[in-house]
């Protein structure tokens, strides 16, 4: 491609992996997940068979 010829191939495949990792990280980060375990304590329900 003439269009790309000042630029390295290296550093343009920098460029973009540097992006999909900065993306990836933002959205894996982005989100606070609660901790349900901890807001409740655990219910044991007792079935009762009635046959």
């Amino acid at each position: 491609m003439p269009q790309m010829a000042p630029l390295s191939w290296i550093n343009l495949f920098i460029m973009f992996i540097l992006t999909f990792l900065v993306l990836n990280s933002l959205n894996y980060f982005s989100f606070k997940y609660e901790n349900k375990s901890l807001k409740s304590s655990p219910k044991f329900k007792k079935i009762n068979w009635k046959w």
